[in-house]
């Protein structure tokens, strides 16, 4: 038995169901009370909300861009320790990747980890074709780690007799799960991916109803002998430390107090980020831009990433923490924000032929399209002195927004040159204005040395 019991979930495409396979797998292992630890491949924070929820406990993410080999192996051996079961799940098709040797893939990935993959098939539309694309995979560069197949969105149950009598002729991997089509559990697709976790009420219940159906038509015990069956995994040799946690005497001051928007509007936080920052002494206080009227007396602010357009009435509403905010950004509270962190810091909002107004600590105006800006992984250049990560010193990063700044006050300088991706304009990305920085680059700790204990020290001063 594998001392490190692990199933990655990849699927032929994206839009498959692999995070609802995921999903109801770590519910219905819960449920069985094992203890199982979700990880998520690439960037993202849609998915490892929903998987964390599931699991009750964070997901971490791997992301070859980003982390490189080493650190993957690190955080995988560091976060799985403990657990009965680690479930993977991977991001767009097994193979589908940036790099044409497959070297960032989800393939690519369960090799790295050699971690048993469980293939989901979107079935909507194919009968015999099943075969052909199955093969396809099993025979592509990685697909020896495919042990098993889910077949998903099944229309009827003589569609379902085709496809399985299709699969055991000329496909030589168990048919582990059979799962119909069912509008009952399908989680919404919105323009940055699925709907997040917890936006609308009933979160148990939909976790519930998806464990539920997992559990009636998969496999669970040949999954579980699967992951039980996974190579041993030697941890390096002479580990890296992990970027989020190299002992060094915190620059935060004691007790330092920092207030974190965490709603249904913001949530896009790394836990990785969030546990570098307590390293460096910052106390992170949640608040609520939807229900608060007042903002709590703290060092500093931090904006997470979210879907401020979603709630742009309510944000706009509030007129008390609106009020609020910006005589203390005038002030002085120095506040970092990402991406709807920073839109919702401008002085007006665009969307749907709609304007509303936001905080105005930065002179600028946020319009919202309907085809990405940015989406995709960035590198960012420093270019501002005393401002992270120094001028000419680069980081790996991403970007996901729909947003466009419209106009841009003259004060405002920029923090970083863009490498690759778009950024604000581009070339440029992360404003700085008097005590505020924002960008819409998302940054990972375990990307980004030195950028916790920069913000301990912004917030401190």
């Amino acid at each position: 038995m594998s001392d490190f019991p692990r199933i990655f979930i990849g699927a032929t495409r994206k839009s498959s169901g692999k995070t609802l396979v995921s999903i109801g797998l770590l519910a219905a292992f819960v449920r069985r009370g094992l203890t199982v630890q979700p990880f998520k491949k690439g960037p993202d924070y849609i998915d490892p909300r929903w998987l964390a929820a599931a699991a009750g406990r964070d997901c971490h993410n791997l992301d070859f861009f980003m982390m490189g080999q080493e650190v993957i192996l690190n955080n995988f051996f560091r976060y799985a320790q403990g657990a009965d079961l680690s479930l993977l799940e991977g991001n767009m098709g097994l193979f589908d990747g940036q790099d044409l040797q497959g070297g960032d893939c989800g393939a690519a990935l369960a090799a790295l980890l050699q971690t048993p993959v469980l293939l989901v098939v979107d079935c909507q539309g194919l009968a015999r074709g099943v075969a052909p694309l199955v093969a396809g995979h099993l025979h592509f560069p990685g697909g020896e780690w495919i042990q098993g197949i889910v077949l998903n969105n099944l229309a009827s149950a003589r569609q379902e007799k085709k496809l399985v009598d299709a699969l055991q002729h000329y496909c030589p991997v168990p048919i582990l799960g059979r799962l119909p089509r069912d509008r009952m559990v399908a989680i919404e697709e919105r323009h940055l991916g699925l709907e997040p976790a917890g936006e609308r009420d009933g979160l148990s219940q939909r976790l519930a109803a998806m464990g539920d159906l997992v559990a009636e038509h998969l496999d669970l015990e040949k999954i579980l002998q699967l992951a039980r069956q996974a190579p041993a995994l030697e941890p390096p040799s002479a580990p890296l430390p992990l970027l989020t946690h190299i002992a060094h005497p915190a620059v935060g001051q004691a007790g330092q107090q920092v207030a974190y928007v965490t709603d249904r509007a913001f949530h896009f936080y790394y836990p990785e980020n969030l546990q570098a920052l307590r390293e460096e002494g910052v106390e992170l206080l949640p608040l609520s831009f939807l229900n608060r009227e007042t903002v709590p007396d703290v060092a500093g602010l931090y904006i997470g990433g979210g879907f401020p357009e979603m709630f742009m009435d309510a944000l706009a509403a509030n007129q008390p923490l609106m009020a609020d905010l910006r005589q203390k950004i005038a002030a002085g509270l120095p506040v970092y924000a990402e991406c709807g962190g920073l839109m919702v810091l401008a002085e007006e909002m665009h969307w749907q032929g709609h304007t509303a107004p936001m905080i105005g600590a930065l002179p600028i105006a946020i319009r919202m399209g309907s085809r990405p800006q940015g989406y995709g992984y960035m590198e960012l250049e420093g270019c501002q002195a005393g401002v992270w990560p120094g001028p000419g010193r680069r980081v790996a990063c991403h970007e996901f927004h729909y947003s466009q700044v419209t106009r841009i006050g003259a004060e405002v300088r920029f923090a970083y040159r863009v490498v690759r991706g778009h950024g604000i304009d581009g070339q440029h990305d992360g404003l700085l204005f008097r005590n505020v920085l924002a960008s819409y680059a998302h940054i990972h700790a375990d990307a980004a040395p030195g950028w916790a204990r920069f913000l301990a020290g912004f917030w401190r001063s």
